[in-house]
């Protein structure tokens, strides 16, 4: 049975004028794009607004941790906190994501110095201050947490404005997320075991601001799944020379319809002139582990080893404000030098944004471009907000604890950094509960004032011969400077 095919028709349109040619092609089946690309832009209005409705409703709270004056842990108890804190993530069903629009909640870890004082915060949504106080407490049982206002509030988010002028921007990877930076445990000297804190050139810094001067420093954070392990094994294969399948999009999926379409088409008007075999010859994907090279070997170990441990998207916002009689712009260059001591060069580091977030500009309209940056690097600061600015990356616990803990005090020496002074305890065995203190006082007065070898006996004996009570000598503190406004 012999199969005849009409060409006359393709012909004929063929050799139509090409205006007329495009136009019967447009009306035919170039709508299809463009109305594809409108339901699309549709789609993401509605689930930005149905996520911007959700977002409203969220209630958050801003806590001050101040710690121990004689702190002796390292950033290993803070990778402990962040762990801790990975049990905010939830799971998002497709009801949850495309009617409801909830998403994953953020927190915010923010260190901030104010004309020198210096204060560590963390922001959360208020369903969440148990779990925030609880992650803390485990780590640090003599820390005191205070719930404070947002330092943010009152200071400019329009610019040019004629009291304060900004520097700042985004902090991004120079490779793919599965690449670590340089952690504390690089940090931490192999053989005699000293730690150099890598706080403490982020607290000279802060240390050192004059007044009218105001650092900002955010990390925002997000708990993730496991999903970020694929990327992980996908550049595993680019590194030992794996062919990897690449991941096709919904365009891509589009075009492979339309191209196999083609073919099956084809195959109707292309007479077969017998059978036609391929020969395909299976190619050889295995990998000799020996023959890597010794950059190879760490990349492949310096991922799995930063797989290995839980996963945060995460943002980092730097903003330096100061009023414009004594704005320095060295503080810039200062904050740089602080964030090169993470970089790895054969594995990751961090980089400013120059591109798209960072307050500097050249070429053209750089006086507008500048502003609106200004004004974005603002409002995406004051909002914590996951969404403005660059995508965020992904770091582990360890590469968190790196970039935010609680300075070691022999380690770093930060006289304005707000502290915990001394820690509430519980009474003395020595000391009285009920009664008058007549029974201490006579046992103590009839050989004479003694020398207590310890201080804390003898500062007792002092309050209780001039008559203070027990309860008010326990709780001394010191608090925080009264000109500080976040404490």
């Amino acid at each position: 049975m012999d199969i005849f095919i009409n060409l006359d028709k393709v012909m004929a349109l063929l050799e139509m004028p090409t205006n007329i040619l495009v136009t019967k092609l447009f009306l035919y089946v170039g709508w299809i794009p463009l109305v594809i690309v409108v339901i699309w832009g549709i789609w993401q209005l509605w689930i930005d607004y149905i996520q911007g409705v959700f977002g409203s409703k969220r209630e958050y709270i801003f806590l001050a941790v101040d710690i121990s004056t004689a702190n002796e842990q390292g950033p290993k108890a803070v990778e402990y906190m962040f762990a801790h804190l990975a049990g905010a993530h939830s799971s998002l069903n497709l009801l949850d994501t495309y009617w409801v629009g909830k998403t994953l909640s953020s927190f915010s870890f923010e260190i901030v110095s104010i004309e020198g004082y210096t204060q560590y915060l963390i922001k959360g949504e208020k369903k969440f201050r148990d779990l925030m106080e609880a992650m803390v407490y485990a780590q640090y049982p003599d820390a005191e947490i205070t719930e404070v206002d947002d330092y943010t509030t009152g200071y400019p988010d329009k610019f040019p404005d004629d009291a304060y002028d900004i520097w700042g921007g985004e902090w991004v990877f120079t490779k793919s997320n599965p690449y670590p930076i340089r952690t504390y445990i690089d940090f931490e000297d192999k053989f005699s075991g000293e730690f150099k804190d890598p706080m403490a050139a982020l607290m000279e810094l802060f240390s050192n601001l004059r007044k009218g001067e105001q650092c900002w420093y955010q990390i925002i954070v997000t708990p993730i799944g496991v999903e970020w392990e694929a990327e992980a094994a996908v550049e595993i294969s680019k590194v030992i020379g794996e062919k990897v399948k690449a991941k096709k999009n919904i365009v891509d999926k589009m075009l492979d319809g339309f191209l196999s379409g083609l073919a099956s088409f084809s195959e109707l008007i292309i007479p077969l002139w017998g059978d036609i075999e391929e020969n395909k010859k299976d190619e050889d994907n295995g990998v000799n582990m020996m023959n890597l090279k010794p950059n190879q070997k760490k990349a492949i170990e310096a991922i799995q080893q930063k797989v290995s441990k839980i996963g945060f998207e995460t943002k980092i916002r730097f903003v330096y404000i100061a009023e414009k009689e004594v704005f320095d712009k060295t503080r810039a260059n200062s904050f740089v030098g602080v964030m090169k001591q993470y970089s790895m060069q054969d594995l990751n580091q961090l980089k400013p944004d120059m591109n798209t977030t960072i307050t500097s500009t050249s070429y053209y309209w750089t006086a507008s471009r500048l502003n609106t940056r200004k004004n974005r690097l603002m409002q995406a600061y004051k909002a914590r907000s996951n969404w403005l600015g660059k995508l965020p990356g992904i770091m582990n616990t360890e590469e968190l604890a790196t970039l935010w803990h609680f300075p070691v005090e022999e380690s770093v020496k930060a006289p304005m950094l707000q502290k915990v002074m001394s820690r509430k305890t519980e009474a003395p065995s020595y000391l009285p509960i009920e009664g008058s203190v007549s029974d201490l006082n006579s046992d103590l007065i009839t050989a004479g004032k003694p020398d207590f070898e310890d201080e804390e006996k003898r500062e007792i004996f002092s309050s209780i011969e001039g008559g203070q009570k027990k309860s008010e000598v326990l709780s001394i503190k010191a608090g925080p400077p009264d000109n500080l406004p976040v404490g």
